[in-house]
């Protein structure tokens, strides 16, 4: 008998419809044989208790199941041969051995051996979201989702690949095509059914992994720089007369355009406190004199930590802490008190500030209280990113810390509205999970986790233009969580003004021309006039051809590319801090235009484009002010103007083993790539990143 409960072996894709009574299975199950013409497999059992309702008036026994297991396996291996590629099976023996536990307590150990050991590609289970139809052979409307409860458990107990369908049969059906579409093409970059439930689980389209595996095998390609971006030639210089006009531009308009104020803020502030770590995990208290460390390790870092310890602004809090903790801890010695300040500061049991967004963290010390990033950027917003009294705030955060961000917003909102006079509203997303990127190993096979698994890895901040997308708003000001100043916001507010007047500026020229292209009588004046304007101040080259085209041609060319979200994005003279800067980059089609380009973006190993790179002279601080409604008042899609070919190739370690993955186009980099680009020269104050915790000790983070 068990011989004849084996599942035959074979290379049919096998789909096996699970649920309930009553819940759609046949009218599913005949509906995707025939979209993907194929067969499919009735239910034996409604043939075999329909005849012995029919003759005996017997509803089923415990003694009918192994009968029916029967049955429907020989169903299921004959229509084997009949199969074009997929098999849909209307039931199965999970099926049987569920009916056996919830209406006699218990199963037969030779059909639950055989309903474990049955194996399909995938398990679709259908939701009790449809009426109940009674026929002779149903007799449970009541508690049908205590039974569906227990169906997802058999097939979560038995680790079966699943999914489930709710909805209407329509939606079941796209639905379920969509999945199995996927399944086949998944099997072709080897793949299981257990990777696209997590990728449906993750929505994370199969293209997108499949693009990312294009790029982690035969990697991605350098940008080609034609030349560093410079005053007047890609950087507009900006006096302070004119940063004045342009300020005061922007606030005549101001009340009249939606503003929101956008902070990228979910990174973890490890790599701040990078030197204090590694100090921890090598420094051994009482073997050697902190000094004798710093001068064998050349630590200079922490030299300057120490030396400035007093001046942070978590000095006091965390010196309290230790003398409550330790009530002798003033007469220990040098090197004890500061190896327990150090640890204190980064024991999870403790502060743990390694481990904590940066926004959360004491940036700067008033004399009434200490300032986080996140009550900074409250006040920047009420002082240049406010309209008609308001303003919004919005920070992309991890979702586990959104509650310390409520928390401190809570703290200092009212304080900052009432000294301002107006009203502040903060909003809070996460980084989508379904831009998270596949990893692989050094052989370009999918890396996993010990259950198998894949492993998956953020796409970095390029995802949070899905982020940016979903804001409503005229005009977006953009700027890191860690770019704040103590002293200066005056200063601060005029340049972001600035940049916004100019952004506004030239998108109400933009929105001329494109308003005239609309008119098929302009005429030939008209359009030199706005190749002209593309070329001198939008810094972009008009294909070489282009007085060759039809009329009709130049205009929806010239159409095409001023009808574009725009950025203007302030530069700072550069200084030597890591990061990207400002460049003339030229394209596969051969034009040049403007971009923010990463180090990591070029071919270290041609030398041209390094002598290049290392002649910039300003750095992207990351100051950018975004226009993203177009002419006629709509919200452009901001997906549609990635560069997606200008990602990142990432080498990390995960449990000891070496990984690559896939970073996705940066925000400001490939992400904005074929965006219209502005660059204005802004004076350094502008620019005071926090990236590691010494630069708090920096003028600009200091007390006056």
């Amino acid at each position: 008998m068990e011989e004849n409960l084996k599942q035959q072996p074979t290379s049919i894709v096998k789909i096996a419809i699970y649920g309930p009574e009553s819940t759609g299975k046949t009218t599913l199950a005949k509906q995707l044989a025939e979209h993907f013409n194929t067969i499919w497999i009735p239910e034996f059992a409604r043939d075999y208790l329909q005849n012995k309702w029919d003759t005996s008036k017997e509803t089923c026994q415990q003694s009918d199941l192994i009968p029916i297991a029967l049955g429907q396996t020989k169903l299921e291996n004959e229509g084997l041969s009949k199969a074009n590629n997929i098999l849909f099976a209307d039931t199965n023996l999970m099926v049987t051995k569920v009916f056996s536990d919830i209406y006699y307590g218990e199963t037969d150990p030779v059909l639950e051996k055989a309903a474990k050991k049955h194996k399909y590609d995938l398990f679709l289970l259908t939701d009790v979201d449809v009426p109940w139809q009674k026929d002779d052979l149903r007799d449970s409307p009541h508690h049908r989702e205590e039974t569906l409860r227990i169906f997802e458990e058999n097939l979560i107990h038995y680790n079966k690949p699943y999914l489930k369908l709710s909805g209407s049969k329509d939606k079941r059906f796209q639905k379920a095509v969509a999945l199995i579409s996927t399944l086949l093409e998944a099997k072709k970059i080897e793949l299981n059914s257990f990777d696209i439930i997590q990728l449906t689980h993750r929505e994370i389209k199969l293209e997108s992994v499949k693009n990312q595996i294009e790029f982690l095998t035969n990697g991605i390609q350098a940008v080609q720089l034609e030349r560093p971006a410079k005053l007047h030639d890609g950087i507009e210089p900006l006096s302070a007369e004119e940063a004045t006009y342009y300020a005061n531009f922007f606030d005549e308009k101001r009340n009249h355009l939606k503003l929101k104020k956008f902070v990228p803020a979910s990174g973890a502030a490890s790599r701040m406190f990078k030197f204090l770590s590694e100090f921890l995990q090598e420094y051994k208290l009482g073997e050697e004199s902190i000094n004798a460390y710093i001068n064998r390790k050349k630590a200079k870092n922490l030299s300057l930590f120490l030396i400035g310890l007093d001046k942070f602004p978590f000095y006091k809090e965390v010196i309290n802490q230790l003398r409550n903790q330790y009530p002798d801890f003033n007469n220990w010695g040098y090197d004890s008190k500061h190896y327990a300040f150090i640890k204190t500061l980064l024991s999870k049991n403790e502060f743990d500030f390694a481990n904590k967004p940066k926004g959360v963290l004491p940036f700067h010390k008033y004399s009434s209280h200490i300032a986080t990033p996140i009550e900074e950027h409250l006040n920047e917003a009420v002082a240049y990113a406010s309209s008609n009294q308001k303003a919004h705030l919005h920070f992309t955060v991890s979702e586990e810390h959104q509650s310390d961000f409520e928390k401190i917003v809570v703290n200092v909102k009212a304080k900052i509205e009432t000294a301002s006079a107006t009203e502040i509203n903060v909003y809070y997303s996460y980084q989508d999970k379904s831009t998270d990127s596949i990893a692989l190993d050094y052989d370009n096979n999918f890396f996993r986790e010990d259950n198998d698994s894949l492993v998956f890895r953020p796409g970095g901040h390029g995802a949070l233009i899905q982020n940016l997308n979903n804001l409503d708003a005229d005009i977006v000001f953009i700027k890191n969580i860690d770019n704040v100043i103590q002293n200066h916001i005056d200063e601060i507010a005029l340049y972001k003004k600035a940049l916004a007047g100019i952004l506004l500026d030239k998108q109400q020229q933009i929105f001329d021309f494109l308003r005239l292209l609309d008119d098929n009588n302009i005429n030939k004046e008209l359009l030199d006039e706005i190749v002209n304007f593309i070329q001198s101040k939008l810094h972009f080259e008009v294909v070489d051809d282009f007085s060759k085209y039809t009329k009709e041609s130049k205009i929806d060319y010239l159409k095409n590319y001023l009808n574009r979200p725009i950025r203007v994005c302030g530069m700072v003279k550069n200084e030597g801090e890591p990061g990207g800067g400002p460049f003339w980059v030229r394209d596969k089609k051969g034009l040049v235009f403007l971009q923010i380009v990463e180090s990591s973006q070029v071919d270290e190993k041609d030398s041209n484009q390094m002598k290049i790179l290392k002649n910039a002279t300003h750095f992207n601080p990351v100051d950018l002010v975004c226009g993203i409604r177009n002419y006629r008042g709509g919200n452009f899609d901001l997906t549609e103007f990635v560069d997606h070919s200008s990602g990142f190739i990432v080498h990390k370690n995960k449990g000891g083993k070496e990984l690559k993955a896939y970073e996705l186009p940066g925000l400001w980099n490939g992400a904005m790539a074929k965006w219209l680009t502005v660059f204005v020269e802004v004076p350094l104050i502008t620019f005071n990143p926090v990236k590691t915790v010494n630069d708090l000790l920096k003028i600009a983070h200091q007390p006056q």
